[in-house]
């Protein structure tokens, strides 16, 4: 094996597992606020317990994307030198953003929440909660923007000299809204917020499956506010921002749709398989396809063929199984995630079937998988071009580290993050057979003695009056 693809293969590895978690983080963000939310509405101690445990099951989440997150950060240095040096002064800085703009705020609040929660009222843990979600969803939107500025590069300028050749940033604004930016920020969105969702009703489920005692209203109040969101996100990506991401592909990367359909030779009228083969060796795609679907849903009355482009995809047969394993999984959400909401609301009838809360249990698993998929789509499809139709992968590696080297650095990636995987499994589910804290666990003194603004919190500190001893 040569560097390159060593190279390729460490980072799909690490960027597959890293990618885990934002998502995670950003859907579990978001059903953390709505149940702080809850708590600040109604005062209901049942919902102070619930947000404590999702906090702390959200500080995991965050912990192990931080982790494996800051490794891929390195790996650019590492195994692809010449890509940042080609593409540092435009690509490193949106990273910079995401670290100044976005990854301090989401951290320092959710270190408030994680080791001084416990000294703050409802208004300023909703408050803690808010910026929590905000900086998660910052930090997508700048990795989002990364990504995007590398599949339809825009905003920049080709600087010759001084040599050697740099693309260098030309206006902010047209690097960090390229054409796909929108499309894939809001798909993503969508994705992860149906993750979460999935797991809060997945934990809310085992709990009633497992009849734990002092978890049965827990379990069956986090079911009650996940699925609700679960359905209407899933829907809504699956019939709305899904399909306008492929149209998006269609206008700006027409060497990825071709891939993601196998579509060998240019056809009016195009046909979408619904499952299949691609033989890269013959030329062939095997599959049952349905005639004209891929224009109408792309918008292209005419979708240009592999064989008619100057540089063609290299991974046409696993952009077509990881495009098609997303759609099918992702569509088959639906259906089940349709089942689950209407046995909730038909006089709770879910809580009855044991099939049907296992089916819900299962859901975050299929979400990851789902989101796993359309992450291999958009960088298998975009080969052979790290940057589309300006900078070739094959151009971008180290050229002083070699294929032994890697081989040695990869191994040790896969050592260590299958320690971290077993860690965080543990850590996960210590967490959750633990379940909520009981409230003497959470309360030092009555809720409503809390000190509930900035300037409560200040003057509770330099009074002496409140210290963080837990």
């Amino acid at each position: 094996m040569d560097a390159e693809l060593l190279a390729r293969l460490q980072f799909t590895l690490t960027a597959s597992y890293h990618f885990i978690f934002p998502p995670l983080s950003m859907g579990l963000g978001l059903m953390l606020l709505f149940v702080s939310g809850m708590y600040f509405r109604t005062k209901d101690l049942k919902w102070r317990r619930l947000s404590f445990f999702w906090v702390k099951i959200y500080g995991i989440v965050f912990a192990m994307g931080v982790a494996t997150g800051v490794v891929m950060e390195f790996e650019f240095g590492m195994n692809w030198a010449e890509y940042s040096r080609f593409v540092g002064n435009v690509f490193g800085s949106l990273l910079a953003a995401e670290g100044v703009f976005a990854f301090f705020l989401e951290g320092g609040f959710l270190g408030l929440m994680l080791f001084g929660g416990t000294r703050l009222g409802p208004r300023m843990w909703f408050l803690a909660s808010l910026m929590v979600v905000v900086g998660a969803h910052f930090s997508a939107v700048w990795i989002v923007a990364a990504n995007s500025w590398m599949q339809t590069p825009a905003g920049y300028d080709i600087q010759l000299v001084p040599e050697p050749t740099r693309a260098v940033m030309d206006n902010f604004w047209d690097v960090l809204f390229t054409p796909s930016f929108l499309t894939r920020l809001m798909h993503v969105f969508f994705a992860s917020w149906t993750a979460g969702a999935a797991f809060v009703a997945s934990v809310g489920a085992w709990y009633v499956l497992k009849k734990k005692a002092d978890f049965g209203d827990l379990g069956r109040a986090s079911l009650g506010i996940a699925l609700p969101f679960f359905i209407l996100f899933a829907v809504a990506n699956a019939f709305i921002f899904g399909p306008e991401s492929a149209q998006s592909v269609a206008e700006n990367q027409p060497t990825k749709l071709a891939a993601m359909e196998g579509i060998w030779e240019t056809e009016e009228n195009a046909s979408a398989y619904l499952f299949g083969w691609v033989d890269e060796g013959s030329g062939e795609t095997i599959g049952l396809a349905v005639p004209g679907l891929l224009s109408f849903l792309s918008g292209q009355d005419t979708v240009t063929g592999i064989n008619d482009f100057e540089t063609p995809p290299t991974m046409a047969n696993l952009t077509f199984q990881s495009y098609h394993f997303m759609v099918g999984l992702g569509m088959a959400i639906v259906p089940f995630a349709l089942l689950a909401a209407g046995l909730w609301f038909w006089k709770r009838k879910l809580l009855e079937y044991r099939w049907a809360l296992w089916i819900v249990v299962s859901t975050v698993f299929v979400s990851l998988f789902v989101i796993t998929a359309g992450w291999w789509t958009a960088e298998f499809g975009r080969q052979p071009w790290i940057v589309y139709e300006l900078m070739l992968t094959a151009d971008a590696t180290s050229p002083v580290v070699s294929a032994e080297e890697i081989v040695v650095s990869l191994g040790g990636f896969i050592l260590i993050y299958t320690l971290l995987l077993a860690l965080f499994l543990y850590l996960l589910n210590k967490k959750i057979q633990y379940g909520p804290a009981p409230l003497e666990e959470l309360e030092t003194r009555p809720v409503s003695e809390l000190p509930d603004t900035l300037r409560g919190i200040f003057s509770a500190r330099g009074s002496g009056e409140e210290r963080m001893t837990k």
